[in-house]
């Protein structure tokens, strides 16, 4: 029961996180977007570039240099 509830807790936070439209650098949802598996982290990183395609990707998002989106 309790690893469900941290699932769901923890699944909220981070889709509230992708789906958001104000900043892509909220400190726990950078965490929580990095330590997805990839076919998720990637998702997740395409949301949040879709949103803000005109900024540095955040931890986790970013590719080669760091100034690329994955």
């Amino acid at each position: 029961m309790v690893v469900i509830f941290a699932v769901v807790i923890f699944g909220y936070r981070w889709y509230s996180y992708v789906t958001n439209t104000e900043s892509p650098y909220n400190e726990v949802g950078i965490e929580l977007n990095s330590r997805m598996p990839a076919p998720i982290r990637e998702w997740g990183c395409d949301k949040l570039h879709q949103t803000f395609a005109n900024v540095l990707p955040p931890y986790g998002c970013q590719a080669g240099d760091g100034t690329q989106w994955l």
